[in-house]
């Protein structure tokens, strides 16, 4: 130590680890991370699929969309993120396995009585998604549960007031849109902030083989009947045209012999009338050579004379008999 500048050196070392100097520098650092933490609980962020519901003192003041917000630190304000973007589902009469394509049976949920007494076993898949936060997180406890337990007593009430035939073959639409109808009219009363999109029937069938087995048959004589019908229809689409065809040539013939027969009809008319006027002009005339020419078309080929002598009557002399045979006179 006896170098002046390592002498100079320690001092300035002890005066900076000195104890004044620490707590200052341990302050600081306090401080720092104090403000740190406190400008954490400052802000937040909303994923897009997400809607934030803001609580000032544990009263809700607002909504925040997706992005970045600000809020009062210190528990002042809290924030809860309901996810509002998504379809969220709801299994009855099944639990499906997220890890495999198995899925387990939920007797207690499928099994029900129709309305003609018979017994089924009818799996549903319920589709929902959240139409109001602030409702959702504050209007019930449990809003799942509330619209698990209405959709379940909607689906005993239609299936119990529908024939087992509808519920396992032809009626599976009419009986889906009765149920979401039903539910949504009594969602929206309770208003839990819940909206019903869509209800589907997964599967339905009789709790024994032999019944299904029998309904499998009247599926496919169904399937039969509609092949028939279908095959019946393509005869008839294919025969159609051709019959119409010939019903319309049948039609345009008869109407050419109509027209025919019509006109026929107007030149004999028009004959008749040109007769008629010449008989008026002079009717004696024309009455004498009607009758000529009458027994020319009656008597064709044979040899006549006719005696007008006596100016009254007309008499018919036959020189011939009319089997060409001169006569005995």
């Amino acid at each position: 130590m006896n170098n002046p500048f390592e002498k100079d050196f320690a001092d300035k070392t002890v005066r900076k680890i000195s104890p004044k100097n620490f707590f200052r520098t341990l302050i600081f650092a306090v401080v720092i991370i104090a403000i740190l933490s406190l400008l954490s609980t400052c802000w937040y962020t909303v994923d897009e699929k997400e809607q934030a519901v803001i609580m000032t003192f544990g009263k809700v003041t607002g909504t925040a969309d997706a992005g970045i917000h600000f809020k009062l630190p210190f528990g002042i304000q809290t924030v809860e993120k309901v996810q509002v973007n998504v379809y969220q589902k709801i299994e009855l009469g099944y639990r499906s396995n997220p890890k495999g394509n198995d899925y387990e049976v939920i007797e207690t949920e499928s099994r029900m009585i129709t309305g003609d007494y018979n017994i089924v076993n009818i799996d549903f898949f319920i589709e929902y998604k959240v139409s109001d936060p602030v409702k959702y997180l504050f209007a019930s406890e449990s809003p799942e549960l509330v619209l698990k337990n209405l959709v379940q007593s909607q689906i005993r009430n239609v299936v119990g007031s529908s024939t087992v035939d509808s519920v396992l073959t032809d009626g599976k639409a009419d009986i889906q849109s009765q149920i979401k109808t039903l539910t949504t009219e009594v969602l929206e009363q309770y208003d839990i902030g819940l909206i019903l999109t869509d209800v589907k029937i997964q599967d339905s069938e009789p709790p024994t083989e032999s019944v299904i087995e029998a309904f499998k048959a009247v599926e496919t004589a169904k399937q039969g009947a509609e092949t028939a019908i279908n095959q019946a229809k393509a005869y008839e689409n294919s025969e159609l045209p051709k019959a119409q065809a010939e019903a319309d040539k049948l039609i345009q013939n008869a109407e050419y012999l109509k027209q025919n027969r019509i006109n026929d009809a107007t030149k004999i008319v028009a004959k008749f009338n040109a007769m008629y006027e010449e008989y008026a002009k002079n009717p004696d005339i024309t009455r004498t050579r009607m009758y000529y020419e009458m027994i020319t078309e009656a008597l064709p080929g044979v040899k006549l004379y006719i005696d007008t002598s006596d100016g009254s009557t007309q008499k018919l002399l036959p020189l011939e008999n009319f089997t060409g045979s001169t006569t005995a006179n």
